[in-house]
């Protein structure tokens, strides 16, 4: 035996030792220059390439086999497995048992995850009954990979074992069910020529005989593919009749059903097969305890740590990150804390998996500080711990802080996904960044993500809170499929931008489409109706709420019902509507009828409404606000004196006013008589032209609206430098002729604004948007586009000078002026703090 030949057959002796690639290839050549390559030397070679998932090469080697051993065929099976090529997993398989060849403990695992990413339940089904026949449901690597897989179907918790297993644990129920389930994915075959065959390239024959099932995937096959599979993993029986079958199988359901069937079938699945396990590792635990966390069953996936510490097992790196998402869902930050402890005292804490939940949990629990501080300490970052902390940021309201991230991420060569777009869009729409959006976009088409359902809702969300509803209306109805969230996304749209009936007419054609209302939903379809002044609607779509679709009302419904009652004038209704809420109403809610008090001037109801507040939110700045407004209004200018002293006494500072535009990638932020902006000047001086030519178009100004007690020039003088005339005015100077001026502002816009903007719409020939804290407001040749609430305002007898804002008043603000964004990134570097819109509806 020569040198070649020694080191040859000890390399096929112990095949770990080939560790590359190219040393698996030498191997080939070593052996395809022996005479006759036996059938074993090629089934380890087999066994070498698909554990460096060369499925090429594998494939090559299968089909150079005459009678493939069982070596050869698990080897095939984990190979198509691992390339994602599940119904040719399944197919290798079914040819398998048909050669006559048993399965060991190294095949299901492979044949048990293709099931699973059929996301099939019958399927694997099958392939379970087949373990039980063969006696492998003790062993412990199927055992894990049947619990694998039934934790990943959501149908688990409804279907449960079915046949497999029987609500008494003894063995003998478990035999009956043996039989049962062979009896059922065993079916008569006419002939040889009726089975399931494959060439060695995977093609199949269709074979004849009746379906039991009815399932259908994606390749064409598939049905073929189950049917034939049924047949043949279990046998052939020439005796069975499969009518007979059928019948015993109705038979069986029936007693179920009078045992209890549905709490029979839907028995836990994966604890069953656990409980009988001889063996368990520490697989075997994190299965169980990972299918419970993932599946909702929180308290279950607790007690089965307990009990993983009574079996003498500790917790790994992939315990902890399956169960630190439970705290982050019970919002227990002291319970994540003493994991996250436990992680740093066993090393984990380097672990990317546990970095990311932590990242999670703490962000879920609003210390997004910690979060940062887990991500900063990563020594690795993959795609899921950067999408994890910008989801965090924005989803915490720190948007800035979320953007940055995001061009962090891009900078560090990590590509998005589609789960990073859908995180990072809710920043552009909170921060009213059109510009920003749009080059969010072109990535997104770009890198072929604008087809994904949850990018393209996200898509239609930003573009209608950035003004521009046009465009999402568009890329709505590009979309082939809609769902929930896209639906809920396009009718709170139209809602915001005044398209009240718009807004109806899609919540009743997503009805008709199937597609079934959430609680969301409804707050979009009150909120359209709010603004409409459309009462009855709204308490129909209220009503529904409960009575068709068993939606209990949250706060967001309630204040949209107390905000339309209070613009419809039927304060007193509207005040007996919240004092019955089933549930507690906080500030927020009384906040809307407060605003509608200062609109009627209604100063009794008024200060009882703020009682109110202050019991349950004494630091409500809002409120305080309003009433001083209404005081005011009323000239009880000592009343106002006092509430204003109490604000003060309790450190309460009102914050001012804020408009900000976007020009040339810059935001530019204005307050209230602010002279700081570099182009002060030549904005007031724009503002002084335009004012002139307002005056003999027939514009006066109404003072009525400044709640000082100052003179009438000093009230004039207020009047116009308000924040969003300054930003209006920078847009005029800042853009060219015909360019459409985009302001949002962080509290309601007064009236002798909104009859100010479109004189100047007129004047200057712009279409100018102005969102507010409540909706858009849109002005073009000398009026507002046309809109549902603009009709109910005019159709009012009431003479209403005054939008008022509805909701909770703007929060603390950190306002100055950004920084270029740079031009050699496809993304903007945002540089400050934007205030965020913050509005019940």
């Amino acid at each position: 035996m020569t040198s070649t030949q020694t080191l040859l057959k000890t390399l096929l002796k112990n095949p770990s030792t080939i560790k590359t690639k190219s040393q698996a290839k030498q191997l080939h050549a070593q052996i395809l220059k022996t005479k006759s390559p036996c059938s074993t030397h090629l089934s380890i070679l087999l066994s070498i390439y698909s554990n460096f998932k060369l499925l090429h090469h594998s494939l090559l080697v299968f089909n150079a086999l005459h009678s493939p051993p069982t070596l050869a065929w698990k080897s095939i099976i984990r190979c198509y497995t691992s390339h994602g090529l599940s119904h040719q997993s399944l197919a290798s398989f079914i040819q398998m048992r048909a050669s006559g060849k048993y399965p060991d403990c190294h095949v299901f695992p492979s044949v048990l995850k293709s099931c699973t990413l059929l996301m099939d339940l019958r399927l694997g089904e099958s392939v379970h009954a087949c373990i039980v026949r063969l006696g492998m449901d003790f062993d412990l690597y199927t055992g894990n990979a049947l619990m694998s897989m039934y934790s990943k179907f959501e149908s688990m918790c409804e279907r449960g074992v079915r046949h497999v297993f029987d609500k008494t644990p003894e063995r003998r129920e478990i035999g009956k069910c043996r039989e049962l389930s062979c009896r059922i994915v065993s079916e008569e075959l006419e002939s040889e020529a009726g089975m399931l065959c494959f060439d060695r390239n995977a093609n199949r024959e269709k074979g004849v005989g009746e379906s039991l099932i009815n399932n259908n995937f994606d390749n064409g096959n598939s049905n073929e593919l189950i049917n034939n599979f049924e047949k043949q993993i279990m046998g052939i029986d020439h005796s069975v009749n499969l009518n007979q079958i059928k019948d015993e199988l109705f038979q069986m359901n029936d007693s179920y059903k009078r045992m209890g069937g549905t709490r029979a079938f839907r028995m836990d699945s994966v604890r069953k097969i656990f409980d009988l396990m001889p063996n368990r590792d520490l697989v075997s635990w994190n299965t169980v305890i990972a299918g419970n966390a993932q599946n909702g069953m929180y308290e279950e996936a607790l007690a089965m740590i307990r009990e993983m510490g009574g079996a003498n097992l500790k917790p790994d790196s992939f315990t902890l990150s399956s169960v630190l998402p439970i705290f982050a869902e019970y919002v227990n930050v002291r319970k994540g804390k003493e994991i996250h402890g436990y992680a740093i005292r066993h090393g984990f804490d380097a672990d990317l998996f546990i970095g990311s939940s932590l990242i999670d949990m703490y962000a879920k629990c609003t210390r997004v500080e910690d979060s940062c501080r887990v991500f900063n300490l990563l020594p690795q970052r993959d795609s899921i711990s950067w999408n994890s902390i910008i989801a965090g940021c924005v989803q915490n309201g720190l948007f800035d802080e979320g953007l940055q991230f995001f061009q962090k991420m891009l900078k560090a060569k990590i590509k998005p996904r589609h789960v990073s777009f859908s995180s990072i869009m809710p920043a552009c729409s909170h921060l009213t960044s059109l510009h920003l959006g749009k080059q969010l976009h072109g990535y997104i088409i770009r890198g072929g993500f604008d087809d994904n359902v949850f990018i393209a809702s996200s898509l239609v969300d930003m573009y209608a809170k950035c003004g521009n509803i046009r465009i999402a209306r568009r890329i709505f109805y590009k979309m082939e499929q809609h769902d929930m969230v896209s639906w809920t996304a396009i009718i709170m749209g139209y809602a915001l931008h005044g398209h009240a009936h718009d807004a109806i007419a899609l919540f009743k054609q997503m009805e008709k489409e199937g597609v079934k209302p959430n609680d969301v939903a409804f707050v979009a379809v009150l909120t359209a109706c709010s603004h409409a002044g459309l009462v009855d609607e709204a308490w129909k779509y209220f009503n529904s709420m409960t009575q068709d679709f068993g939606i209990v009302p949250g706060l967001e419904h309630y204040a949209a019902v107390a905000d339309l009652l209070g613009r419809a004038g039927r304060l007193e209704e509207a005040y007996k509507f919240i004092c019955n809420m089933h549930i507690r109403p906080t500030g927020s809610v009384w906040s809307t009828l407060l605003a509608a008090c200062r609109v009627h001037k209604t100063v009794e109801l008024a200060e009882k409404v703020a009682g109110k507040i202050f019991r349950v939110d004494p630091e409500n700045m809002g409120a305080y606000i309003l009433l001083s407004n209404i005081y005011s209004a009323a000239r009880r200018w000592k009343d106002v004196a006092n509430l204003r002293i109490s604000m003060r006494k309790k450190g309460m500072k009102k914050k001012p006013a804020c408009s900000w535009i976007e020009v040339s990638n810059k935001v530019h932020a204005f307050v209230a008589g602010d002279e700081s902006h570099p182009y002060y000047e030549r904005i007031n001086e724009a503002l002084k032209v335009l004012l002139e030519q307002m005056e003999r178009e027939g514009y006066v100004p109404d003072t009525k609206e400044v709640l000082h007690d100052v003179d009438e020039e000093q009230k004039r003088y207020l009047l116009c430098s308000h924040s969003e005339r300054l930003a209006i005015g920078f847009g005029i100077i800042s853009t060219s002729a015909g360019t459409t001026i985009r302001v949002t502002k962080n509290i309601r816009v007064c009236v002798d604004c909104h009859i100010a903007i479109k004189f100047i719409s007129k004047i200057v020939g712009r279409e100018i948007i102005v969102r507010d804290n409540s909706r858009f407001h849109n002005f073009k040749d000398g009026r507002e586009l046309s809109t549902d609430y603009q009709k109910f305002l005019s159709g009012r007898k009431t003479s209403l000078r005054c939008r008022t804002a509805s909701h909770v008043l703007f929060g603390e603000q950190s306002i100055h002026y950004l920084k270029e964004f740079p031009q050699q990134s496809s993304f903007i570097q945002i540089a400050m703090c934007i205030p965020s819109l913050t509005f019940l509806t």
